[in-house]
């Protein structure tokens, strides 16, 4: 006999809802999308300060070529430069609508994946000191959140109610299947509440790419550009959420990183069509949209012995989308010089991005300043909201 979650898989997906039962979700004008790139993106690499005295020096083979030469970087200002393989998102920038904040980080200072996705989705100063995300903490009665993933990431746990979705890969069941579980469950308030918000789920993801022929681990891009086109479905369904949660993996770039071209232009790549699906995906509704697209840490500011970057500390984090004020490099920007590095050897950090985290939160989500400070981001006095990140 099936055990419940056996009847969820063979119906096409993977749904769940946590502490509230209920799938109603807001009704609101707004979306936000935070895009999780899990691994630590080369920040040098995303947006290189080629305007920098020192790149060329420090990044070795690794540096990209200024803006106008053959494979050469996307020009953002004086300073800066986007990744030649981001051209979406440098075509977002010139209409304004994406801009880059440089040499940020949470506020952990080691180099552990887990325990600096830890900080960054708990939005406390130290790892374990918050068992809930700082997105979860954000969501009031209005708002609800959703995960297009296996398992719900941190950043979204909590009390809150949201809902997760992910393309199963078991054959979907007949009508007269569902219906015979429908009446099987009909007097079970919790499995019947949740078979139903896995129906509906299904129902607003059903036009998305089909999943299951996406392959293993080597076919991520694809994978990561369908979830964004299943993303935008389920944030412009009518009734349907205005919050979601993607995951990224794959930027540990210890070895081969390459520059213009190699292993991480092709993720830069994937990034910016997954970007692009969500655009075409949401229509008009881009118009009203921020997507914040953050990673753990960066990386070293020099090559390695493998052609690649280690853990590093500061990174880049890029917002784009119709509702955010763009066109613009925010950055308090500590130079390369080595005497300026991190513990001589990383970017150093002068932005909390928890102070990017509040200003999204206050300016688009419209979340109360003393909601942010107090329950939100607790303990964060010195990571001061910024200001004019958004245009709606």
């Amino acid at each position: 006999m099936l055990n419940r979650r056996d009847i969820l898989k063979s119906i096409g997906l993977t749904a769940a809802a946590c502490s509230v039962p209920g799938f109603a979700f807001a009704d609101t004008d707004k979306r936000f999308v935070l895009v999780i790139l899990r691994g630590a993106v080369d920040g040098l690499a995303l947006a290189a300060p080629y305007g920098d005295g020192n790149y060329n020096r420090v990044r070795g083979e690794l540096a990209i070529p200024d803006p106008g030469q053959s494979d050469g970087l996307l020009k953002l200002d004086g300073l800066f430069g986007l990744h030649p393989s981001l051209g979406a998102i440098h075509e977002s920038f010139r209409q304004d609508q994406a801009l880059v904040i440089h040499a940020l980080a949470s506020p952990y200072r080691e180099r552990s994946h887990f325990d600096g996705q830890d900080v960054l989705e708990n939005g406390a100063s130290n790892v374990g000191a918050l068992r809930d995300g700082w997105l979860n903490r954000a969501l009031t009665d209005d708002s609800l959140a959703i995960a297009l993933a296996q398992n719900t990431p941190l950043v979204l746990r909590g009390d809150a109610s949201v809902t997760s979705w992910a393309p199963s890969r078991l054959p979907d069941a007949d009508d007269g299947t569902l219906r015979r579980l429908q009446r099987l469950y009909a007097n079970d308030e919790f499995f019947s509440t949740r078979l139903e918000q896995a129906l509906k789920s299904q129902s607003i993801a059903s036009g998305a790419a089909d999943m299951d022929d996406a392959g293993p681990r080597g076919n991520e891009a694809r994978q990561f550009a369908e979830l964004m086109s299943a993303a935008a479905r389920f944030l412009t369904a009518p009734g349907g959420p205005s919050i979601a949660v993607v995951e990224f993996g794959g930027w540990d770039t210890h070895a081969n990183q390459g520059a213009s071209t190699g292993a991480l232009a092709n993720r830069f790549q994937a990034l910016d069509d997954g970007i692009g699906e969500l655009r075409l995906g949401l229509g008009d509704a881009w118009d009203r949209t921020a997507i914040a697209i953050v990673t753990e840490f960066g990386r070293t500011v020099y090559v390695n012995g493998t052609r690649g970057t280690d853990h590093g500390t500061a990174t880049a984090a890029v917002l784009v989308g119709g509702a955010i004020k763009g066109g613009k490099v925010i950055a308090d920007w500590p130079g390369l010089a080595d005497r300026n590095l991190y513990a001589g050897r990383d970017l150093k950090p002068t932005t909390d991005i928890r102070s990017m985290f509040k200003g999204l939160l206050e300016e688009h989500l419209e979340v109360p300043r003393s909601t942010i400070e107090q329950r939100v981001f607790p303990d964060s006095e010195s990571a001061t909201p910024l200001r004019n990140l958004v245009s709606v």
